[in-house]
């Protein structure tokens, strides 16, 4: 997945825990790109997904400059949460059974962000809610492990997919095509290089013009 210059989270994966496993630039690749580069970097993800509002945001933006290694610490407990996803997803695009350390560090996650779920009415059944109060330095990862959760559980399970560019994009969508047949992040990143490079190569091929 290449990241537009205008913001590094660009690409929606359909589902927020794919969301979130995809923010590594070139993830399946030897020089995977970090994207979470920071505690701030975490939060304005969180913002930019709908994962927190910028109310919430704010008193972390604060509790995160008055205790610093603390939200050190809570950046490396999310990208350890955020590869054991992509772990487990990589490994279900691949129709393989994810690694079960993989599974207990996402299941020990959920654990801890379900003591601050509750259950929140809406016009058909009911969806997850969250209680942000006190500000926690790791509430953006409850419904995320949530999430990835419930995508373990559901039907959708079936429909993950992984970008197939040769050079490592490595993101994870829903793939929602009629016959599931998608192959790219985006086919304007990785999906049109593949085109251009398939074009090329065919026309190498008879020697005729690539120009």
């Amino acid at each position: 997945m290449v990241a537009s210059e205008a913001s590094p989270w660009s690409f929606q994966a359909g589902n927020l825990a794919l969301n979130f496993a995809n923010t590594v630039d070139w993830h399946a690749s030897k020089n995977p790109e970090e994207l979470l580069t920071s505690y701030t970097a975490l939060v304005n993800w969180s913002v930019d997904f709908g994962v927190l509002q910028e109310a919430d945001a704010t008193p972390l933006h604060v509790k995160a400059r008055e205790y610093p290694d603390e939200a050190a610490d809570a950046l490396a407990q999310a990208i350890l949460i955020r590869e054991a996803i992509y772990r487990i997803f990589n490994a279900v695009a691949q129709r393989k059974a994810p690694a079960e350390i993989d599974l207990e560090t996402l299941k020990e996650a959920q654990a801890r962000a379900i003591s601050s779920a509750r259950l929140v009415p809406q016009e058909k059944g009911f969806r997850w809610g969250w209680k942000f109060e006190p500000p926690s330095f790791e509430q953006m990862l409850w419904p995320i492990t949530q999430a990835a959760v419930d995508l373990l559980l559901s039907q959708n399970l079936s429909q993950v997919g992984q970008c197939a560019d040769e050079r490592g994009c490595g993101a994870l969508f829903i793939d929602t095509s009629r016959n599931h047949s998608r192959q790219w992040c985006s086919m304007d990143t990785c999906g049109n290089r593949a085109k251009a490079q398939r074009h090329y190569t065919r026309h190498k091929r008879t020697g005729g013009d690539t120009k």
